[in-house]
C-alpha cells in the first residue's frame, strides 16, 4: 500500500516528481505511430452522419442528426481550419502531429469535408426528407405550392419577410457589402430595364425568422417551404422596375476564433469585447455555394471576397441544413426516441413523498455519485447550490463556471447567496469558446450583486468543474464538495452525459480549498491529496499511473487500463498506452471524438482497442481507471488528453473511492465495450467500423436506453425494499 500513499499524496516532493519517463518515451517505438488529429475529426462527424443515415432510428432523431453535423462542421471551419490556415499565412505553422506539411494537411482536410457535404447532402435528398414525406412531414419546393397556398404565402411574405429585408446593390456607388459569418444570402443578378445594364445584388436571409416557413397551417401534416425560397420567388418586390436575371443561394464562413495576449492586456473583459466585435470581421475561411450557381456569380463572389477554389465548396441545395433544429417544435413523441425519465438519485430523494431532501445531509452518510442525464442536475446539483444559498449555517460558496445557461439557475443561487451575506467566489471563464459574451454579462451580474469575480489564472483557461460550500457545523467548519465532469449548465445537462461526485472527504474539502484560493490569488503550486491538478500535475500523475500497470504486468501483477474521453491526442499518454500495450496490459479506451492512437497495430498496440458511442446523449464524462494491482484507482473529471488541457487549462480529476461507485463505473465501462453493444471500433488505419447489428440482423444493445433501465430499476428496487 505504500505505493498507493504515494499517488495519495498527488505527486510528493522528492524523487519520485522526477521518476524515469525517458524509459516510457523512447525512440524504439516506430514512425508514423500517430493519426491526424483534423482527419480524425472528420472522421468524427462522419459517425454523426451515420447516425442520420441509421433507418432504424426515428426520423425526426436522423434529421437532428443532419443539423448536428451541420453545426459541428461550421465550428471545424471557424476554429480548427481557420487556425490551420492563419498559421500558413503568418508562417507560423509547422508540421502536424503526424509530420506532414501544414498544407497538405489543409488540402486533405478540405477534399474531406467537402465529400463528407455532399453525402450530407445526399442524405438528406434520398433519405430523411423522403422518410419524413412518409411521416406527413413535407418539404416542398415553390412548384409543389398551390396558387391559394402561394397566396398565403405572398401575405406572410409581405407582413413579416419584406419588412426586414434589406436589398444591397452592387455598382460604382454601391461597393461589395459585408457578408457576415455562416448567414445565408441570395446573390441575384438583374438587368435595369432603363438602361439594358446588369447589375449584381445581395439579400441576407433574415436570421431571426423561421428558417423554414409552415404552409397550409391548418393540415394534418406539417409542409414546409425554405425561406429563402420564399424571397426568391418575391424578388420583384424587391427590385420594382427591374428583370430578374438569376439567383443562386451562398454562405461564408468567416475566421471566428479569438485571441487575447493575457500578458500584455491589462483589463481582460475589455480585451475580449473588442476582440469578439473583431470576430465578426474575420477572414473568410469557406463559401459554400448551390451547384446551379452560374460562373459569373461565383467569379464575382471569389474575387470580391478574396477567396481561392479550394475554399469554395460546390452543394446541392438546400444550405444550412443547421434550420433542421426547428423541427423540435414538431409534437410528434412517435417519431423521436423513446421517452426516458430521469431519476433523482436514490442518496438525494426525500424520505416523504412531495417532501425535500436535505442534500448535505444525504452527503454526510456517505460519497453520492450522480450520472446525468438519467440522474436530474436540477435534483443534484442545482439543488445542492440552491440549499446551501438560504442555509444560514453555509458561510462561504466557491465554484467554477465555464459555460452555463442564459437564465442560470446556478448563477441566480449564487447571487441569492451573497445577498443573504454568504462569502461567495465565482470563478468565471471569460474564454469559454463562443460563450464569452454570455459569460461576461454573468461575471458584471454576479460583480453587482456582491459575488467575488475573478476569472482565473494568466494564459490558462479554468475549465475544471468544481464546487465548493463552506458549512458550519457544531462549532466546526465542514467542506462540501462537488467535483464532476461537465459544465454547471442546466440546459446542456439534459443531453450530456456527465458525472459529478458530492463529497465530505476532508483531503478532498483541503484541496479545493486550497486550489480556489490559488485561482483566487496566484498559480498552481502546490500538491495536493486526492486531486490530479493540471497543469503542473495531472499529466505526471497520468504517466505514472499508466507506467505503474505496465510494471505490475511485467511483474504478473493485475493490470488493467480504461479511460473514457471526448478526445485523445497526447503524443505523450498515446506512448505511454503502447509502452503498457506491449508489456502485455489490457488497455480499453472510449472516445468522443478525435482519436490520434491506433489500436492492434502490430508490435506496438495489439492490447488496446477504442470504442467510439454516439447516440441521443453526448457522451461528455471522463473516466480514468487502473487495476493498480487488485486496488483499483478510478478517476473522474474535467480533463481530456489533449495538449490544451494538460498543460494550458486548469484542470482536475479527483479520486473516487466507494467500492460501489468504482463497480458502477467500472460495469459502465464494461457495458461500452462489450461487443454485444452498438458502437464505432477504430482500426489501425483510422477508419472507424460502426456495430449496430449482430450477424443474425438484430439491432445490439443501445449503451443509453440499457443505462436508463438500470438507474429505473435501482429505484424500483428501493421501493420494494
Amino acid at each position: 500500500m505504500i505505493e498507493h500513499e504515494v499517488l495519495d499524496t498527488g505527486l510528493d516532493d522528492g524523487e519520485d516528481d522526477d521518476f524515469e519517463l525517458n524509459e516510457v518515451f523512447d525512440s524504439e517505438l516506430p514512425e508514423g505511430r500517430y493519426l491526424d488529429r483534423e482527419l480524425s475529426w472528420l472522421a468524427f462527424n462522419q459517425r454523426v452522419l451515420e447516425l442520420a443515415e441509421d433507418p432504424g432510428l426515428p426520423v425526426l432523431e436522423r434529421a437532428n442528426f443532419l443539423a448536428i453535423f451541420a453545426s459541428n462542421l461550421d465550428e471545424f471551419f471557424m476554429v480548427r481550419v481557420a487556425g490551420l490556415r492563419r498559421r500558413i499565412l503568418t508562417g507560423l505553422a509547422v508540421p502536424t502531429n503526424v509530420g506532414r506539411a501544414p498544407q497538405e494537411v489543409l488540402a486533405d482536410i478540405s477534399g474531406e469535408a467537402h465529400r463528407l457535404q455532399l453525402r450530407h447532402a445526399h442524405v438528406w435528398t434520398a433519405e430523411v426528407k423522403p422518410a419524413l414525406a412518409d411521416a406527413g412531414i413535407d418539404f416542398l419546393g415553390w412548384d409543389d405550392v398551390s396558387e391559394e397556398e402561394r397566396a398565403d404565402l405572398y401575405r406572410y411574405f409581405q407582413e413579416q419577410v419584406f419588412p426586414v429585408l434589406t436589398p444591397l446593390a452592387v455598382d460604382p456607388a454601391h461597393p461589395f457589402p459585408y457578408i457576415s459569418g455562416l448567414s445565408l444570402n441570395l446573390a441575384i443578378r438583374i438587368r435595369n430595364a432603363r438602361t439594358g445594364r446588369q447589375e449584381f445584388a445581395r439579400i441576407k436571409v433574415p436570421p431571426m425568422l423561421p428558417r423554414f416557413v409552415r404552409v397550409g397551417a391548418e393540415s394534418d401534416r406539417f409542409r414546409f417551404l425554405p425561406l429563402e425560397d420564399l424571397i426568391a420567388n418575391n424578388l420583384a418586390d424587391l427590385f420594382p422596375g427591374m428583370e430578374i436575371l438569376d439567383h443562386h443561394t451562398f454562405r461564408l464562413t468567416r475566421n471566428e476564433d479569438v485571441e487575447v495576449e493575457e500578458d500584455e492586456t491589462e483589463n481582460l473583459i475589455q480585451a475580449l469585447e473588442a476582440e469578439l466585435l473583431r470576430r465578426r470581421f474575420g477572414p473568410p475561411i469557406r463559401l459554400e455555394v448551390t451547384d446551379d450557381m452560374d460562373e459569373l456569380t461565383l467569379d464575382l463572389l471569389i474575387d470580391e471576397l478574396d477567396i481561392t477554389e479550394q475554399q469554395v465548396h460546390r452543394l446541392p441545395g438546400p444550405l444550412d441544413l443547421r434550420g433542421l433544429f426547428d423541427l423540435g417544435r414538431i409534437d410528434r413523441p412517435d417519431l423521436r426516441y423513446p421517452l426516458h425519465v430521469p431519476v433523482t438519485a436514490l442518496a438525494f430523494q426525500p424520505a416523504e413523498q412531495n417532501g425535500r431532501a436535505d442534500l448535505f445531509a444525504a452527503i454526510r452518510k456517505g460519497d453520492v455519485l450522480v450520472h446525468h442525464p438519467y440522474e436530474p442536475f436540477a435534483t443534484s446539483v442545482q439543488a445542492f447550490l440552491e440549499q446551501a444559498a438560504k442555509d444560514p449555517h453555509v458561510l462561504a460558496i466557491k465554484q467554477t463556471l465555464y459555460r452555463t445557461s442564459g437564465d442560470s439557475p446556478i448563477v441566480q443561487a449564487l447571487i441569492d447567496a451573497a445577498e443573504a451575506g454568504k462569502q461567495v467566489l465565482a470563478l468565471v471563464e471569460v474564454k469559454a469558446r463562443f460563450d464569452e459574451s454570455n459569460n461576461i454579462a454573468w461575471a458584471r451580474k454576479l460583480e453587482k450583486a456582491g459575488v467575488h469575480v475573478v476569472y482565473g489564472l494568466v494564459g490558462l483557461k479554468t475549465h475544471a468543474k468544481l464546487a465548493l460550500v463552506i458549512r458550519e457545523e457544531d462549532g466546526t467548519l465542514r467542506s462540501y464538495a462537488h467535483i464532476g465532469t461537465g459544465n454547471y449548465n442546466p440546459k446542456t445537462s439534459r443531453i450530456y452525459e456527465d458525472f459529478g461526485l458530492f463529497t465530505i472527504n476532508e483531503q478532498v474539502g483541503r484541496d479545493l480549498i486550497r486550489l480556489f484560493n490559488e485561482l483566487s490569488g496566484y498559480a498552481i503550486e502546490k500538491k495536493f491529496k486526492r486531486l490530479l491538478v493540471a497543469p503542473r500535475h495531472l499529466r505526471k500523475g497520468l504517466l505514472r499511473l499508466i507506467d505503474r500497470e505496465r510494471r505490475n504486468a511485467l511483474d504478473g501483477k493485475p493490470a488493467r487500463i480504461r479511460i473514457k474521453v471526448n478526445s485523445m491526442v497526447d503524443e505523450q499518454i498515446i506512448d505511454a498506452l503502447y509502452r503498457a500495450s506491449q508489456a502485455g496490459v489490457p488497455v480499453e479506451i472510449w472516445v468522443r471524438g478525435i482519436c490520434s492512437l491506433k489500436p492492434g497495430v502490430a508490435g506496438m498496440s495489439e492490447m488496446i482497442t477504442v470504442r467510439s458511442i454516439l447516440g441521443r446523449y453526448l457522451e461528455h464524462s471522463r473516466i480514468f481507471s487502473f487495476a493498480s494491482g487488485g486496488d483499483p484507482q478510478v478517476f473522474i473529471g474535467s480533463a481530456d488528453m489533449m495538449h490544451r488541457n494538460l498543460d494550458r487549462r486548469i484542470e482536475a480529476l479527483v479520486r473516487v473511492d466507494a467500492p460501489a461507485h468504482i463497480k458502477a463505473l467500472e460495469d459502465l465501462f464494461t457495458l461500452a465495450m462489450s461487443d454485444g453493444t452498438s458502437s464505432w471500433h477504430l482500426q489501425g488505419d483510422g477508419e472507424w467500423m460502426r456495430h449496430s447489428v449482430s450477424d443474425s440482423g438484430k439491432r445490439l444493445v443501445d449503451l443509453q436506453d440499457r443505462t436508463m433501465t438500470i438507474v429505473t430499476r435501482r429505484r424500483r428496487a428501493r421501493v420494494v425494499r
